[in-house]
């Protein structure tokens, strides 16, 4: 729905616009000087935890992590809140604080934001970086003959909703969180040593989702090995019960009409490729030659695939 919108929303041309909303990518970018442009990107959502302390962290990683896929490094972020009129003041104070020291984690100034009242909670961040105008990280920038790597497992996902229904282990759970907390900090700055190509952060749309806009956008094929894919403990088996998140269901309708498949996978399999992250990893491609080296300078790297001249799919599943 959201493409159909942006195709009827008037665009100027403007010569400092590096990157804005064609390509579906993870910020902006716009360039100030020869050699500074400013990474611009916005996240906010429900809580997906019971703690509000998590919740205000949680929401700081990943409204950060659009800004590191794009090679760049946030500078100050502004708070975006929604909260009951009625709701307790202790919780917020602990989203807040929650947030506010994620973000002093990632060396990002807090200096303002914006609240109002509403019945259903939601809290983010308005982030800004800055990045070379020559090192920007887009995904526009695959090419053919790269490798295809990721830095997260994926289940974030399958994993709250098996909370919410009362299925999740409290160790799957504590892995979950974990992974939303963790910074994409350590895996831009290992990236950035290498000669990356293409980059986008799996957030929302899943796996499949964004690696069919890296495909569109870079006019390649993705091909993805599944087998070669990690999941979160537990996270298989909550999709086999059915744990699935409504968006996940939503991102399948959306980005399956892209995908060639050469095997055939378990349900649960799939669904997990299809399972929308928060705070997710980094998807990166970049020369053969230089992939294991990837791997070894950044712990939480591993292949998953390769890039292919455009086929008759973006996104291609062996």
């Amino acid at each position: 729905m959201l493409d159909q919108v942006l195709a009827g929303v008037p665009r100027w041309a403007d010569e400092n616009v590096l990157i804005g909303f064609d390509t579906a990518d993870d910020a902006g970018v716009y360039k100030l000087t020869a050699e500074l442009a400013l990474v611009q990107t916005v996240d906010f959502f429900t809580p997906i935890v019971d703690d509000p302390y998590t919740y205000g962290a949680i929401a700081a990683a990943n409204a950060l992590s659009d800004v590191y896929a794009m090679g760049g490094r946030p500078i100050s972020a502004l708070s975006i809140l929604a909260f009951p009129s009625r709701g307790e003041i202790a919780d917020l104070q602990q989203i807040l604080k929650g947030g506010a020291e994620k973000m002093h984690e990632a060396a990002c100034s807090v200096i303002g934001g914006h609240s109002i009242a509403d019945d259903e909670m939601k809290f983010g961040y308005a982030v800004t970086g800055t990045v070379h105008p020559a090192r920007v990280k887009a995904n526009a920038s695959a090419k053919a003959g790269d490798a295809l790597l990721f830095t997260k497992r994926l289940g974030t996902g399958v994993i709250s909703t098996a909370l919410k229904r009362g299925l999740a282990a409290e160790e799957h759970v504590t892995e979950s969180i974990r992974s939303m907390l963790t910074l994409n900090r350590a895996a831009c700055e290992a990236m950035l040593r290498f000669e990356v190509h293409g980059c986008t952060d799996v957030s929302g749309f899943g796996l499949i989702g964004h690696a069919r806009e890296m495909a569109l956008a870079s006019n390649v094929t993705l091909e993805i090995a599944v087998d070669c894919v990690r999941f979160l403990p537990g996270a298989v088996d909550y999709a086999r019960k059915g744990a699935l998140p409504g968006g996940l269901n939503n991102n399948c309708d959306f980005a399956s009409p892209a995908v060639e498949w050469l095997g055939a996978v378990p349900h649960e399999i799939e669904a997990l490729l299809y399972d929308p992250q928060t705070s997710g990893g980094l998807l990166i491609t970049l020369p053969e030659t230089e992939a294991a080296a990837l791997e070894r300078s950044c712990d939480a790297a591993y292949r998953i695939g390769r890039v292919l001249p455009r086929g008759p799919k973006p996104i291609r599943l062996l």
